[in-house]
């Protein structure tokens, strides 16, 4: 059973700031050279693409019903 609910957006988040911090390692360490300006853009584009796969998630996955325990909204019927 499931703790919590996948999310890929943050997921994607995730994967592109241990990339940056794999290139941020490695320049550190003397196994390559890496202009210190090369990690905004792998930053950046890692959360445009995060933002894009949670909105795609989110798209695909539609509006889900409040779980139990939460309360309704005002003005919702619920004598359904």
């Amino acid at each position: 059973m499931l703790r919590h609910e996948f999310r890929p957006g943050r997921l994607v988040a995730g994967a592109a700031f241990a990339l940056a911090g794999v290139v941020y390692a490695g320049a550190a360490g003397g196994l390559w050279e890496t202009p210190w300006f090369a990690l905004i853009p792998m930053i950046v584009g890692g959360l445009c693409l995060a933002g894009a796969t949670g909105a795609l998630a989110r798209l695909v996955r539609g509006r889900r019903r409040p779980h139990r325990g939460t309360p309704a909204a005002p003005g919702a019927d619920t004598a359904t």
